[in-house]
């Protein structure tokens, strides 16, 4: 049986970093929806981000997206955060804002475009230096429309030569996370489709290259857990963005379409290793928060990943060991499920007791009164987004 003090140790040592734009107003491709108490400013950002961490205890780190949170000076954001009982965590590349990426950004076949999305992300590795971020995540929207538009292998070996320049920039305990993502905005190829490819170009570039998996980015029906399984063997998991979807990359809450999905990745990392501080894996929400209340529906993200991380954890290894030995496939998918259907509310909810913290997180910031304070003070000015 697991060793409940052994579980409860994992859970309170979690780190679940949040996405500073997960903050502010989104949409979809007909609106963006406005909502009051957004934040104004990447200050105000991280003021929010502090809120759930205060809550839940376990997000110190926020993801910043470059140019959404630009500041003119990242070394006195980066201490601004560090007041805030925060660290500023993986800094994202943006090269499909911009109207000369219309044809692709570091597969472009203009070299001159090549350079302008190349010194982009030479321009987070700076940002990096400044703030402490160890990890540069990269998704690119490249790709082509039409049969024939353009040179698959040749977008394949400017996307080579274009990552190379960058990896080799990278500075000391910095590492590159490449993204992958099947489909869209290019609907006939993807520069970076699958894990495979993602993989590939990270084997070539070097060690401190590797793979995110986005919960989202998969065709219906994919085994995201076998993918986990598997670049955890080999070493090459760099990070999760955690979502949930229905069709396609719909960037809801983690959890919320098919938590059973993510109890089975949860499981896959708890038991190979992954939640070890030394493999350096980033567990990241990449989530959009069109209709609900922002920093609620993130604090709600964060339980949801702690919930199926719990049940992971609950899983007795040496039962399922011993019937998948046996070749007993029922009592080995009995294991699995027993872990499952455990409810682990009241497990979290003493966790958090233990730590000072009230047992329902979500319930307790929205006693607070902080989401009105907000609604009240952030008036004027213009309000985050994604800009689109």
């Amino acid at each position: 049986m697991p060793d409940i003090a052994a579980v409860k140790a994992a859970l309170t040592a979690q780190r679940i970093e949040t996405p500073s734009w997960g903050y502010g107003n989104s949409g979809t491709r007909f609106k963006v929806f406005a909502q009051a108490g957004v934040p104004r400013t990447v200050r105000e950002k991280l003021d929010d981000a502090a809120a759930v961490h205060e809550f839940t205890g376990v997000a110190p780190q926020v993801s910043l997206h470059i140019p959404w949170d630009r500041t003119d000076d990242y070394a006195a954001l980066a201490a601004y955060a560090k007041e805030r009982g925060l660290e500023l965590g993986a800094i994202n590349s943006n090269t499909f804002q911009d109207d000369s990426y219309r044809l692709g950004s570091v597969c472009h076949p203009d070299a001159a475009v090549r350079r302008k999305a190349v010194d982009h992300l030479l321009d987070c590795v700076d940002i990096m230096d400044a703030t402490g971020s160890r990890d540069l995540k990269l998704w690119f929207a490249d790709g082509t429309n039409y049969p024939g538009q353009d040179d698959v292998v040749g977008r394949q070996d400017r996307l080579a030569e274009s990552l190379s320049t960058v990896y080799e920039r990278l500075g000391e305990g910095q590492r590159l996370l490449l993204e992958y993502k099947l489909f869209e905005p290019a609907f006939y190829t993807t520069d970076v489709p699958d894990w495979g490819t993602s993989y590939a170009h990270c084997l070539r570039l070097g060690p401190r290259a590797k793979v995110v998996v986005d919960t989202g980015h998969h065709a219906p029906g994919t085994n995201i857990e076998f993918i986990v399984a598997f670049l955890l063997r080999e070493g090459r998991l760099g990070a999760f963005d955690f979502n949930s979807r229905f069709y396609a990359d719909d960037d809801l809450m983690v959890g919320s379409a098919d938590p059973f999905q993510l109890f089975r990745i949860m499981h896959e990392v708890a038991k190979n290793g992954g939640l070890a501080p030394e493999t350096r894996v980033a567990f990241m929400l990449d989530q959009c928060h069109n209709i609900e209340a922002k920093v609620p529906a993130v604090i709600r993200s964060v339980m949801n990943v702690q919930e199926a991380t719990a049940k992971a954890l609950l899983v007795d290894l040496d039962a399922l060991g011993a019937a998948q030995r046996g070749g007993d496939v029922l009592a080995a998918n009995a294991v699995l499920m027993d872990a499952y259907n455990t409810d682990v509310r009241p497990l979290l909810a003493e966790i958090r007791e233990e730590r000072g913290l009230a047992p329902d997180p979500v319930a307790a910031y929205l006693a607070s009164g902080r989401q009105e304070r907000i609604a009240a003070e952030r008036v004027g000015g213009e309000q985050a987004g994604w800009g689109a």
